[in-house]
């Protein structure tokens, strides 16, 4: 357990940024979600608007540390050639 006041201070910070950090990440998840859906679905239209709407929602985890530069990339690109494909 922490003792110091400086330990102390640091795991209330630390339990509060992980509430902070588990939000933003379940939002990314449910915007790469409705991506996912709309390509399921097969309407290239629905699935390109919800691109545009998660892909600046991923560079802001990335902005945050939420999530690594490469991945947000690298998931942008694959949902990116998805998308393209429906077409």
């Amino acid at each position: 357990m922490a003792n110091t006041p400086q330990s102390k201070k640091r795991a209330r910070q630390s339990v509060r940024r992980n509430d902070v950090n588990k939000a933003r990440r379940s939002r990314i998840r449910t915007y790469l979600r409705k991506v996912e859906e709309a390509i399921a679905s097969g309407d290239q239209a629905a699935a390109k608007a919800a691109l545009q709407a998660a892909q600046p929602e991923l560079m802001r985890g990335v902005t945050k540390g939420v999530v690594h530069k490469n991945t947000a990339s690298r998931k942008i690109s694959r949902l990116a050639a998805r998308v393209k494909a429906i077409g």
